[in-house]
């Protein structure tokens, strides 16, 4: 097991922008930066005019195809009733008169769709909190035109009861993580102060522009003490998934035809390839064809023989 120290960014475990889903104008704003918010609070009103008329519009329609349906369903139940008269209506006529029943049932749920349609863009005008969270943005006021045409989103809102730890684990060290790994962190605004957290997911594939593992600690943040943004400095307590041998620094030699270690068995010198990996105060991690038993030359030099 070996530590080592990582920068790392606290950040909102949900962060979302808010747009306008329906053009209108903004006829009151209930919510100011930095207020909590709860799940399907209202943030904002906004009306159209255009909207309500079409609303009212379709409603009307909807009633007149109702209307005739009920109508034209009356009309084929008394016709339905007089076919039992042997002779008394021809067949074709019953068919008709249900064929027109049909279409105006068909009418009728058109009409209900587009009602519906139009309540729900209705909705739309009414700006809600997605989450429980904190405005981190206002970007409207009164008046103002709002809608799927604006680049400029109404509200930011951020989760702030629960932040995510997010931090990029160079390469060398992305074998060395496990599930639920224990970690410690402090925040520059906080000097002294230790928060604890573990392990809570990792994008399993290298970054390929740094060569570097994104990991992510979720962090219970229900007392308000931190906040999203803020920089911290995180102790990891990595370990191999397998043993692996340790050297002294001093015991490594470097020459220009390679890495090695000088290893000294049954009186005799033997010059062992090695790759490095990690390095601490005073030992380095080497991976080579060594044995537990391997005496290792503390202090090597290309003149030993």
């Amino acid at each position: 097991e070996y530590e080592i120290s990582l920068p790392a960014e606290l950040q909102p475990y949900e962060e979302v922008a808010v747009y306008a889903k329906v053009n209108g104008f903004v006829e009151k704003i209930y919510v100011e930066r930095g207020q909590k918010v709860t799940k399907g609070q209202l943030l904002a009103q906004l009306v159209a005019p255009e909207m309500n008329q079409k609303y009212i519009s379709d409603q009307s329609s909807e009633k007149k195809s109702h209307s005739d349906y009920l109508y034209a369903k009356q009309a084929y139940e008394r016709m339905l009733e007089a076919s039992k008269t042997i002779g008394a209506v021809a067949a074709i006529e019953v068919e008709r008169y249900k064929s027109a029943m049909e279409s105006a049932q068909s009418s009728y749920r058109s009409a209900s769709a587009g009602t519906a349609g139009s309540g729900q863009l209705q909705k739309y005008l009414r700006i809600t909190a997605p989450f429980d969270g904190i405005i981190t943005s206002r970007n409207i006021s009164v008046g103002a035109l709002a809608g799927t045409g604006s680049s400029q989103p109404l509200f930011m809102i951020a989760q702030g009861n629960r932040l995510r730890l997010t931090l990029a684990l160079p390469e060398k060290h992305a074998a060395s993580i496990r599930d639920g790994m224990p970690a410690t962190f402090t925040i520059s605004s906080q000097p002294g102060k230790i928060f604890e957290t573990k392990l809570s997911r990792s994008s399993g594939f290298l970054n390929r522009d740094d060569r570097s593992l994104t990991i992510e600690f979720d962090v219970d943040n229900a007392s308000g003490d931190l906040q999203g943004g803020d920089y911290a400095q995180v102790k990891l307590k990595l370990q191999r998934k397998a043993p692996s041998y340790w050297v002294k620094k001093g015991s490594i030699l470097n020459t220009q035809s390679g890495t090695f270690v000088l290893t000294f068995n049954n009186n005799e010198i033997k010059k062992v390839a090695i790759k490095e990996g990690i390095k601490l105060d005073t030992i380095a991690e080497v991976f080579g064809e060594f044995s537990n038993d391997d005496l290792i030359v503390v202090k090597p030099s290309e003149e030993m023989k």
